[in-house]
């Protein structure tokens, strides 16, 4: 018995509850309306809407769960936002039927990349420093709206800044769920949380019937793989190595690919390793013992599940939450990972040009052939670390 309840309450720590959450929560109120807007390009219903949602949840929380148990790292998973981004641009005029063929064929090449072990050989050439500095440029953004959220409710983010603060002085290992609570409470009491867009009607998967043609797999289905693979999980694997889990890249490649082919019928567009969310979930806020915070992922997964199971519901309470609210406790829980990421990247001053360039890079947004600036990130600071040692 005492076994028992010895193994429920390492199961039940509050900060892996808190990290799990806010990671999902950070990663649906970041890009779940970008998601919309790619279903309404494709000509959805009310009904394939919530097929999508319900497709993504459940997608996202059983690889979340299976690989992080699997490995016991903190796996996290998640839909590709640069890909709902292209989708939202491209899916006009295709409609449904051909745009499932599209998920279908990038879901196929990301799967293919992943039992071939190409994806695993290239990553092995990508040098630490490197990896933390994309990795900061990456977090970059959420450091600064932490701050730039000031500006529009400073007493919301004060106090929970305070809070956090505090915390780490006394309670260190719960800084991050009190200062998300005194947000809470705060928004509550000054009439911010607004619940009137909750639904409590399960979403229900839908059906859609896969269509193929060669200009919507050429001109859609190339491009959301280009960009899954390089904007999603390049930096996703980049983030389990800055952290010192020796993750198995093609296994997991592969796993997020098979998940996409199984799920885009539904509406499941695709699936790939996460960066931002999967930062939170490493962070020794999650857990000080590095080997214990893939728990901290399973409770994101099983977060996720109910995001797929209450798709409308999990929307609504999400889209509750003041913008700002969101935006600090984002910046207070990737604090700790932003600054241990930066350290290790400009640790060595012989690859501090190359990490410098790296991070510039990453942290400017640029955008170049359609590919985002975490994948040129790694180009350019690549060929000045490559530069550096010939010149050695």
């Amino acid at each position: 018995m005492q076994e028992a309840l010895a193994l429920v309450g390492r199961w039940l720590r509050i900060s892996h509850i808190s990290s799990g959450f806010i990671a999902v929560l950070v990663g649906y109120t970041s890009s779940v309306a970008i998601v919309f807007q790619a279903a309404s390009a494709a000509g959805a219903d009310a009904a394939q809407l919530g097929s999508w949602m319900w497709a993504l949840g459940i997608g996202m929380g059983v690889t979340c769960i299976g690989l992080s148990l699997a490995w016991r790292m903190p796996v996290l998973t998640a839909w590709s936002t640069p890909g709902a981004a292209l989708l939202a641009t491209s899916l006009g005029g295709i409609g449904m039927a051909q745009a499932i063929g599209v998920f279908l064929f990038a879901s196929a090449l990301i799967t293919l990349c992943g039992v071939t072990g190409w994806f695993q050989r290239i990553m092995e050439h990508v040098p630490r420093n490197l990896a933390n500095a994309m990795l900061a440029g990456i977090l970059l953004q959420f450091g600064l709206a932490l701050f730039g959220a000031v500006g529009e409710q400073a007493a919301l983010v004060l106090l929970m800044f305070a809070t956090f603060i505090a915390a780490r002085r006394l309670l260190p290992r719960y800084a991050v769920p009190l200062a998300f609570l005194a947000g809470i409470l705060w928004a509550a009491a000054q009439g911010m949380l607004d619940m009137s867009g909750l639904d409590w009607t399960p979403a229900r998967p839908v059906w859609m019937a896969p269509e193929f043609s060669w200009p919507a797999l050429l001109g859609v289905g190339i491009p959301l793989f280009i960009v899954t693979m390089t904007s999603q999980n390049v930096p996703g694997l980049a983030v389990l190595r800055a952290n010192g889990y020796g993750a198995p890249a093609s296994p997991l490649i592969a796993w997020t690919g098979l998940t996409g082919i199984v799920l885009a019928p539904l509406g499941g567009f695709s699936f790939n390793l996460a960066a931002i969310t999967a930062a939170i979930c490493m962070s020794p806020e999650a857990d000080p013992d590095a080997a214990q915070r893939y728990k901290a992922a399973v409770w994101a997964g099983l977060f996720y599940l109910a995001t797929g199971i209450f798709g409308a519901t999990v929307v609504g309470l999400f889209a509750a939450f003041p913008r700002e609210l969101v935006a600090a406790i984002a910046g207070l829980a990737l604090l700790g990972t932003l600054g241990a990421a930066t350290s290790e990247a400009l640790r060595e001053p012989e690859g501090r040009e190359a990490a410098l360039v790296t991070f510039l890079a990453t942290a400017s947004g640029m955008s170049l052939l359609g590919v985002g600036s975490a994948f040129w990130g790694l180009v350019l600071g690549g060929l000045c670390h490559a530069l550096a040692r010939r010149r050695r």
